[in-house]
Formats: C-alpha cells, structure tokens, sequence
C-alpha cells in the first residue's frame, strides 16, 4: 500500500510541476510539445526558468515590436518563430538590459543573464527546426553575449571566524533579531558550518533529513542536482555544532511531515530555501557592509 509520507525531494518536485503546468497555461499552445520533449532530460525547476525566459520573449514582442502589438501570448503559432528576424532577437537583448513589468517592478541583466535567456530561446528554437515544424532558426544566428571575467566575492578566513562568532554573540543585533535570537542560534551555528564546512549548496542543505547524517563516517548523503545521490565529508568542527544542534533537536516538536527534516523552522517545519538566503544575508551584515554574502558565496569560501 502506498505511504502518504513524501521526501522533500518529493514535494519539491510536485510543487514545481504543478508551478510550470501553471506558466504553460499563459504560454502559446505549441510550447507544450516543447517542454513535453524536454522533460526526460531536465527538472522541473530547470524547466520552469527556461519557460519564464520563454514567454519573457513573447512578451516583448507584444511590447516592442510593432508586428504583433495586438496579440495576445495565445495568438502566437509555430510559423511566428520563422517570420522573426535575428535583429529582432538581439533588440530583444538590448531590451533586457532593463525593463518594467506591468506592476511596475524594473529589471535589469548583465551579460550573464542575457546569456542564458538566450540559451533557453535557442534550446526552443532548435526543437522546432530539428522537428521540421519551422524551416529557418533565426535564434542560431545570434552570438552569444560574451562574458567578463568577474570578481569571486568570498569571506576571509578571518571573517570566517568573525560570522560564526555572531551567531552566538548577539551585540550587533537589532532588538527584533535579538528576540528570536537565543531560540535559533545553536541550528544556525550548525547551518552555517555544515555550508561553510562542506560547500553543499541551500537546496541540498535544507532537502537533509537527520537520517541523512552519518557520525560514524562523518559524512552526509545529499541530493544533487539531476536527482543522484551523493556523500560528502565533514570535519570535528561540523560535527560538534550538529551534535549541540541534535541535542536541542530532540526536544521540539515538528509537524506532520516534517518529522524528518534536519533543520526546523521556529514554526517547526522544514527550513526553505528562502529562510537560509536571509539567515546567511543578516549574519553576514554584521561581519562585512562591501561584500554580498549569499549561501552561494559561502561555497566559493569552501572552495578556497
């Protein structure tokens, strides 16, 4: 009989299925066969950026381009792709450099971000030549925008210590942080040195069970992405904080389907991703006000 329990791995893969089922329903019929094609070889949640990408196409044409300023998402058919010209494609990167969505939020991307828009539209342009439904690819025809070297932001080793020392010492907090200060700090100390400790990113972080934790071997099992599974190595330093961390662990109580979870929430359920972005965002404020720490910078810091 099938269990009703589901692995985080699990939900996370309902929840972004039912996500980008919702993006297609505002997309051009045709881009279903698209993401249909591309299923058995790429998540959800890589499915879901190309198709946000995708559709931020299409409306730029609706915007910008005078050919099609009276249609709708939905009007647009399989033989539109082959009427557009590649200066079409790169004033659509031009575009991207900034503009503003309805709501009146602004946008901006570097040449990092319009190259991998540029990807996905050519990733979707190269299904329907290859399938014959079209017969020019003009998104094949547009060079990629060339990336700058850029600066890897890291902590110093002595930042390091200094961020690891905040979460237990409580000075340079606002009152607010202080509140709820006393009840995280141990889970946040074991948070921040299992990242710093073994470079694994926040999605796998937070997708730990405490079942996954192997003190015999030090060692973790994570989910990479593409779903595999892999173990990975940590020190003295990683095993004591989670020790302190499981020691508190025991007394609370999650609740129903987080009983598994490694690191809990104050609301005693699994932490999400989000929650670890701004965990790692207010200790790192009280360490540097130059740097833009992120989880991701924390594993550039391991990798030096």
């Amino acid at each position: 009989m099938p269990s009703d329990t589901k692995t985080y791995q699990e939900e996370t893969y309902i929840d972004n299925t039912i996500r980008l089922r919702g993006v297609l329903n505002t997309m051009p019929d045709f881009a279903r066969d698209y993401f249909r094609a591309i299923e058995p070889t790429t998540s959800p949640k890589t499915r879901i950026s190309y198709a946000y990408d995708i559709r931020l196409f299409f409306q730029f044409l609706i915007e910008e381009n005078p050919v099609y300023k009276h249609h709708s998402i939905k009007d647009f058919r399989v033989q539109d792709l082959e009427a557009i010209q590649p200066v079409d494609i790169e004033e659509y990167l031009e575009y991207l450099s900034y503009y503003v969505k309805d709501d009146g939020t602004e946008y901006t991307n570097d040449e990092r971000g319009k190259r991998r828009k540029l990807a996905s539209l050519r990733s979707f342009y190269n299904y329907f030549f290859r399938d014959e439904q079209i017969k020019s690819n003009p998104a094949s025809l547009v060079p990629m925008p060339k990336l700058h070297d850029k600066e890897i932001v890291r902590l110093d080793p002595n930042e390091v210590a200094i961020l690891l020392d905040q979460v237990e010492d409580r000075t340079k907090m606002t009152k607010s942080q202080m509140k709820f200060h006393d009840k995280t700090k141990v889970r946040d100390l074991a948070l921040l040195t299992l990242l710093l400790g073994t470079g694994i990113r926040v999605s796998e972080c937070v997708g730990l069970d405490i079942s996954d934790v192997d003190f015999d071997n030090l060692a973790i099992k994570v989910r990479r992405k593409g779903g595999y599974e892999d173990v990975v190595y940590f020190g003295e330093e990683v095993e004591e904080a989670l020790l302190s961390y499981l020691d508190q662990r025991k007394h609370m109580i999650p609740m129903s389907g987080h009983e598994d979870a490694l690191f809990l929430s104050l609301q005693n359920r699994r932490m999400a991703v989000r929650s670890v972005e701004n965990l790692v965002k207010k200790y790192a404020s009280l360490v540097t006000t130059t740097k833009k720490i992120t989880p991701h910078k924390l594993r550039s810091t391991y990798g030096t």
